[in-house]
């Protein structure tokens, strides 16, 4: 005879992945709905800032990274994700009132959709990314089987700030705006068009505490390198979105209860 808690919680499971795909599938037909390049787009941004980085810091600023192109490119797409991603987020509840408003809508389930829609943009964006480094003379290997645990973590590490953003929006409407300033700021101060090791030692330290410096370390250790990432960065980062997720949901199931009188 079967296990009927098991065979509900296996229900679930099912349902909440049925929906998930539901939403990704729906926003990413708003996305480009009359769009004639349509999902080109999610390449035509990264590749215009290439270009512009490419023709700053080879003719007017040389930085002297070699494959330069891959490394930027690498960079971008990598924060392109997290970026959009947690922009979209502090729009979730306020753009969805419909759904919100929806008795036992699990409204949890939103900055895990917006999270997914970047990681597919960023699948997408791959096979360009790899043919850059095809250009550049790179063969990653059999190491490149460890690039969906980075992805996996910086994922995660998205949905960790997504919640908060997307709960305090709903109260403080200003929060949009002032993301997309902070996000310009830490774009700056992430080295993803220069290499860290150009910034100067006792900035360092500073540049270790961004979650997204050891990422964007990893995943050009295994793209760009060939070699395996810095085990000890990743497993701080995990530790850090471990404790980071946990908290993120308590505040945005906490927030939740007032989303359908703030709306």
């Amino acid at each position: 005879m079967r296990n009927p808690v098991k065979l509900m919680d296996g229900r679930k499971i099912a349902h909440f992945f049925d929906l998930l795909w539901e939403l990704v599938n729906r926003d990413l037909k708003l996305l480009y709905k009359r769009s004639t390049l349509g999902i080109a787009w999610t390449l035509i941004n990264p590749l215009l800032q290439l270009a512009v980085f490419s023709f700053v810091f080879r003719s007017v600023i040389p930085m002297n990274i070699p494959k330069f192109s891959s490394f930027a490119f690498s960079g971008l797409l990598i924060w392109s994700w997290s970026q959009t991603a947690l922009f979209q987020a502090t729009g979730l509840i306020t753009n969805n009132k419909a759904l919100i408003r929806q008795p036992n809508f699990p409204t949890a389930i939103l900055p895990v959709v917006t999270t997914m829609t970047g990681l597919i943009h960023f699948m997408l964006a791959l096979p360009v990314l790899i043919l850059f480094l095809a250009i550049d003379g790179v063969q990653p290997g059999l190491v490149l089987l460890l690039l969906p645990l980075v992805m996996l973590i910086q994922f995660f590490l998205t949905i960790s700030l997504a919640y908060p953003l997307a709960a305090l929006n709903v109260t403080f409407r200003d929060t949009q705006y002032t993301l997309g300033v902070v996000l310009q700021m830490v774009f700056y101060l992430t080295p993803i068009f220069y290499d860290i090791n150009s910034v100067p030692k006792q900035f360092q330290p500073f540049y270790q505490l961004n979650p997204m410096v050891p990422l964007l370390g990893a995943y050009r250790a295994i793209l760009l390198k060939g070699t395996q990432p810095d085990w000890l960065a990743l497993l701080i980062v995990s530790l850090v979105v471990a404790a980071l997720l946990p908290i993120g949901l308590g505040i945005f199931r906490r927030q939740s209860t007032t989303f359908v009188e703030e709306l």
